[in-house]
């Protein structure tokens, strides 16, 4: 990754933090007490960094991310570590969609690069395993998988939803 991308990549981190802590924290579906899904879009800053970007680098920039995201939340680590994790996971996700022609290091995972199928694919396994992830530390056993999966899909299914539209209404280019 070159130089250049650290800027854009930084003023993303700056959005997405202010709009998950301050807009998408505020919006969640209560039933009898009970909160089924919350929108979680932070992870897109990890799913969209270059191929180029170092995996230290992505480590490092998943736990300021969630740790920022964590401050907003009152949650001490959680998002934090299911940012790491995401970003720990993502060069195995890139791996398994690999296009047979390989990556350009230069790009950036996107619908406009790889077409919508391969993102929505890519996006939703690294979207599903965060949600997985995430919601497994908060409840922190497994006695409530059932739960975990409930929350996990219900969250998956509106936050993909809104990363579809996030990716449509957001061009990102090459480095």
């Amino acid at each position: 990754m070159n130089s250049r991308a650290i800027g854009p990549i930084l003023l993303r981190l700056v959005i997405l933090v202010l709009a998950q802590g301050l807009i998408l924290k505020s919006i969640s579906m209560d039933l009898g007490g009970y909160r089924h899904f919350h929108i979680i879009l932070y992870p897109i800053l990890i799913i969209t960094m270059p191929f180029g970007t170092s995996r230290p680098l992505q480590l490092f920039l998943a736990f300021i991310l969630g740790l920022l995201v964590d401050i907003f939340y009152e949650s001490p680590g959680i998002h934090a570590s299911a940012a790491v994790f995401t970003a720990y996971v993502r060069p195995l996700v890139l791996n398994w969609f690999e296009p047979r022609e390989g990556y350009n290091m230069n790009h950036v995972p996107t619908r406009e690069q790889y077409g919508l199928n391969w993102y929505l694919r890519y996006a939703g396994t690294l979207m599903f395993l965060h949600l997985f992830f995430y919601y497994s530390v908060d409840a922190f056993t497994f006695y409530y998988i059932v739960d975990i999966f409930l929350r996990t899909l219900s969250s998956f299914v509106i936050s993909m939803g809104f990363v579809i539209m996030v990716s449509f209404i957001f061009k990102t280019k090459p480095y």
